[in-house]
């Protein structure tokens, strides 16, 4: 009778573990952490007062392992929700398609037009996906976040990349 027990009890923990999204997102923090962790080092790391171009991906990489153990850990004093799925019952893919096309938007728009273009072409996009967002609302937002960026980032942190330029610069 005692190893049916321990029989149920191991099915019911693989279970819960195998349905929870907290594991998979902790782990796949984790797995990020450990990447940029183990090839930061690969650089001159330097110290605190001279940083290497190696120093900030090992200290983000270790910050990530630790958000990572952080979120599985919560996972594990998490509720017993057993039919928890991986994916929601309805995804939001052009919400999703539209976050994630942000970024390559920005890659794409910053070399052939410039910091403003692919500021403008990142947040628009991104605010799209968005259920209650209008093109109105995410024209604005997008405007906004680009003056802000540009100000930001160009004139006041003096980031090397133009404002406007017109051509590929691969």
């Amino acid at each position: 009778m005692l190893p049916n027990r321990n029989l149920r009890e191991v099915r019911a923990f693989a279970k819960t573990f195998k349905m929870r999204r907290d594991y998979y997102a902790g782990g796949l923090i984790i797995l990020f952490g450990l990447v940029a962790a183990l090839n930061g080092p690969s650089y001159r790391l330097g110290t605190l007062m001279h940083m290497g171009p190696g120093f900030m991906p090992t200290v983000l990489g270790v910050i990530l392992i630790c958000l990572g153990v952080t979120i599985a850990g919560a996972a594990v004093a998490g509720s017993d929700d057993a039919d928890e799925r991986v994916l929601p019952e309805n995804p939001q893919w052009f919400g999703w398609l539209c976050i994630l096309a942000g970024p390559f938007l920005f890659i794409v728009f910053g070399n052939m037009g410039g910091m403003a273009p692919a500021t403008f072409a990142c947040v628009f996009v991104s605010a799209l996906g968005d259920r209650s967002a209008t093109w109105k609302s995410a024209l604005v937002l997008a405007g906004l976040v680009t003056v802000f960026g540009v100000a930001l980032f160009h004139y006041l942190l003096q980031i090397p990349m133009p404002v406007l330029e017109w051509g590929l610069s691969w």
